[in-house]
Parts: C-alpha cells; sequence; structure tokens
C-alpha cells in the first residue's frame, strides 16, 4: 500500500488513527499496540503477501539471537556474529546475488526484493550490535515487534534506532490523542504528498525519454535529465520521509529527520550530513567507527572513509553504478577533507556551485542503466557540439545561430522540454529557499490564509494520484 494512494489515505490511514486511540481508551493500551502491530502487518503485506514470511523470519530470529547476547557471557560475541551474518546473508541473497554470480559469469533468476529489506535489516543489525554493547537492556518482544513493523516506516526508513524507539512505544501519553501534533501531522502530510505525487512523479516521468536514450541527447536533455533526476530524487525520498514523520506524529511518535535541505550544502561534507541522514549515521556508527573512524592517522581515516561510502553506494543496489558512486562520494570526501586542511575559503556561491555540480553528475551515474549509458550522457552534457535549441525559438535566438550553435526540431518536442525545464527550476527555488518542511511548518500561523494553500496543495496532491507511481527507495 501507497502512502500516496487513496486507500491508504481515505480507508487505512483514518481508520488505524481512530480505533487505536478509541481501543486504548476503552480496552487499554496494551489492546491498543497490538492492534498498531496488527495494522502494520496488514499495511506491509497488501503490497505482497509473499514478503510478510521474510521480515517475520527476520524479527524473530532477531529477537532470538538478542535473548542469547544476554543471557550468555561466554559466548555473545559468538551470537553477535552469527546474528551479523544471517542478517546480511537474508539481505545478499534477495539483493545481491544475480549481481554477484554474474562476476563470475553465472546466470541466476532474478529474486524479487522484499519491501524495505534494507531498512529492517540496518535497523537490526544495530539492535544486535546495541544488545551486545549493553545500551539495550530491555526489549520486550511486543515493543521490538512493533518496532520492527511500525508501518509510516518500515517500507521506506527513516533507518529507526530501538534506543530511541523502546521509550516512546511505553509512553503512557501517546496513547491519548494530542490535537496538535494531528495538526502538525496533517499538514506535515501533505506537504511530503505534494512533493512525491506532484513535484517527483511529473518529473519522473518527463526524464524517463532522456535516460533511456542516452546515445541521441542534446546538450540540453543531458542537463535537464541529469537536474531533473537530482530533483526528482529529492522530492520522492524527502516527501515519503516527511510523510512517515507525520504519520508517527498521528500517534504521538517521534522517528528521526532524514533531510536537511541538502541542496543548500556548500561542500560534500555537509551534503551527507544532511542528506539520508539516518543511513549516515547507521554507517558512521557501525561501519565507519568500527573500521577505526579518525584516530589512527589521516591516511587510515581516509581509508575508512573511502570504504564507508563504498559500503553506503553498495547498499542502494547491486551494480558497478552504485559502487562508482559511493567510490566517487568516498573520493570526493577525502579531497573535501584535505582541502579544508588548506585553509583556503572560496566564495559561497562558488562552493555551493561545485557541490551541487559534483552532486548532478554523480546522480547521472546512480541513475543510468549501465556505465556505458552514464559516461554517454556526462560526457554530452559537456560538449558543446551538441548544444542546441528547438527550433520555433531559433528566431529570438538568431546570435547563437552566428556563432555557430543549431537549432533541432526534436528536443523532447520543444513544448514537455520547456515545461520540464521550467518544473526543474521551480524545484530548485524551492530547495535552496526553504527548510525542511517539519521546521518551516513550525513558523507558520494556521490562519486561513495558511490552511487554504494546504487545502490547495492537497488537491493538488489527490489530483495527481491518477498517475500513481511508487517510492523509488523501495528498489534501494
Amino acid at each position: 500500500m501507497l502512502f500516496n494512494s487513496f486507500e491508504f489515505v481515505f480507508v487505512f490511514l483514518p481508520l488505524v488513527v481512530v480505533v487505536f486511540f478509541a481501543s486504548a481508551k476503552f480496552l487499554g493500551n496494551t489492546f491498543a499496540k497490538v492492534f498498531l502491530i496488527l495494522a502494520s502487518i496488514f499495511f506491509y503485506a497488501y503490497w505482497n503477501v509473499k514478503f510478510l514470511p521474510v521480515i517475520s523470519i527476520s524479527l524473530i530470529v532477531n529477537y532470538f539471537v538478542a535473548l542469547k547476547i544476554h543471557g550468555s557471557q561466554q559466548n555473545k560475541k559468538a551470537w553477535l556474529i552469527f546474528g551479523i551474518v544471517f542478517n546480511f546473508l537474508l539481505l545478499g541473497y534477495f539483493k545481491y546475488a544475480k549481481f554477484f554470480m554474474s562476476i563470475f559469469g553465472v546466470d541466476i533468476e532474478s529474486v524479487i526484493l522484499p519491501l524495505g529489506i534494507s531498512f529492517f535489516t540496518f535497523s537490526q543489525v544495530a539492535f544486535l550490535v546495541n544488545n551486545y554493547k549493553g545500551s539495550i537492556n530491555n526489549a520486550p518482544f511486543v515493543n521490538y515487534f512493533e518496532f520492527v513493523m511500525f508501518f509510516p516506516y518500515v517500507t521506506s526508513g527513516p533507518i529507526a534506532d530501538f534506543r530511541n524507539m523502546n521509550p516512546q512505544f511505553d509512553n503512557a501519553e501517546i496513547f491519548k490523542p494530542n490535537y496538535d501534533n494531528i495538526a502538525a501531522a496533517l499538514n506535515l502530510f501533505i506537504v511530503g504528498l505534494f512533493k512525491k505525487a506532484v513535484i517527483a512523479d511529473y518529473l519522473g516521468e518527463s526524464i524517463e525519454d532522456i535516460f533511456a536514450n542516452a546515445n541521441n541527447l542534446t546538450m540540453l536533455e543531458a542537463w535537464g535529465g541529469a537536474v531533473g533526476y537530482s530533483m526528482q530524487l529529492y522530492f520522492d525520498f524527502s516527501g515519503y520521509s516527511e510523510m512517515a514523520i507525520a504519520l508517527a506524529l498521528f500517534f504521538n511518535i517521534k522517528i528521526p529527520e532524514n533531510f536537511n535541505s541538502p541542496y543548500q550544502s556548500t561542500s560534500i561534507i555537509e551534503f551527507w550530513r544532511r542528506w539520508h541522514i539516518t543511513l549516515g549515521a547507521w554507517v558512521r556508527e557501525y561501519i565507519y567507527i568500527p573500521l577505526g573512524g579518525n584516530r589512527n592517522g589521516e591516511i587510515n581515516k581516509m581509508r575508512n572513509l573511502f570504504i564507508a561510502m563504498l559500503f553506503t553506494g553498495l547498499w542502494h543496489g547491486a551494480g558497478w553504478t552504485f559502487i562508482l558512486w559511493g567510490g566517487l562520494h568516498g573520493l570526493m570526501l577525502i579531497i573535501n577533507n584535505l582541502w579544508r586542511k588548506l585553509k583556503i575559503t572560496l566564495p559561497k556561491f562558488l562552493s555551493w556551485l561545485i557541490t551541487f555540480m559534483s552532486v548532478v553528475i554523480c546522480w547521472v551515474i546512480f541513475r543510468a542503466e549501465n556505465l556505458s549509458d552514464a559516461l554517454k550522457i556526462i560526457r554530452t552534457m559537456f560538449d558543446f557540439s551538441k548544444f542546441t535549441l528547438p527550433w520555433k525559438y531559433g528566431i529570438y535566438f538568431k546570435f547563437l545561430g552566428r556563432l555557430g550553435f543549431s537549432f533541432d526540431n526534436t528536443l523532447m518536442n520543444a513544448k514537455p522540454f520547456g515545461f520540464m525545464c521550467i518544473y526543474i527550476f521551480v524545484s530548485l527555488v524551492l530547495t535552496l529557499a526553504f527548510n525542511p518542511p517539519q521546521k518551516s511548518l513550525a513558523k507558520f500561523k494556521y490562519d486561513y490564509k495558511f490552511m487554504l494553500v494546504i487545502f490547495i496543495l492537497a488537491i493538488w496532491s489527490f489530483w495527481g494520484f491518477s498517475q500513481i507511481s511508487d517510492f523509488l527507495y523501495f528498489k534501494f
């Protein structure tokens, strides 16, 4: 079930919210908690019931291993290793088996990827590690079940931490309706829905043809595809993450933010503090720091950064494009760290432009079907011999013709391409001009003007439901 669907918005969500609070009031908090778990199971199974055994087995095995870690002083490390191996073998089978076997020339049939497996696997690995470290001492099974299955983030993140979620599940205040939270959640959900259903989905349709025709692009089309995908991915993922935060808030539960205006960053280091925050925090705590972090000299620090980013790339998908994308970001982080040691300050706009362009170029590699297509698109982005304009605008740009530029009659059918460029420009302005919605909304006054804007965004978003698309990170 998608957040951006009529059955979710008008049936599932209001029904679950009403029954949750009503059951807490009349039947008790435990019954309400169990009901929320059952609703989350239904939500997850609604997409494909075949995925349910996978997440159920993962959940039960991880909880069993956590119990063993607590109950054994001599074998706790062995149980931790067993749990981590189990999790990554499960993830590896569904997500990476075909890719790794293809390296050895063995072709196997693709396996359908269970929804959210990357998210719930990482959450549970962290759960085991924190049990081993002793930072988790009490994990009631019902709370753990709710932690893994909680429907706002089970399929799409953010990556949750049991240390933060467990106290909330036992807080008596979450079982009482908080109308301030419900109002804030409703507004944030609509803004996230608008970002996903109106902005991201339109851009997704527009750039599909660009990446499918890497051999026959003009310079403007290549840039349109690159920047357009950068906007699509951001508005799709951040919109879904904000909807998840809003959905949890309906139940008075707070989950971590995942984005903090990343395209405002003036360095790659800053970008990774703002983009997919929960994944960055996970990789830092469970990959980068265990490798040694920055404790053993600059060379080891740079090595650890590079490995951590390779791992980040591989997390996103099984393919050389993802590995190269991660490696390039690792290399840029190394360069950024070395540059800081020189203590040379660039103008803020230039720092932003270099960072943004670097991120956009890397997104081309991330999005392309293969490395060959990625290189063709990037090459075209900087090939001025392929700079053309729609022929019907030629009358306005005659001076360019005298300079050797040409006009193309097939440039993405001219009008749709021009409209896409307007969409991209407006999207970029929105990312640069506004803070994350959960912060910006707190500053608005709830007057009739504000409510009118929210109402318009809601109607516009519902209109976009006619062309429902999946969440991009489902496939990662």
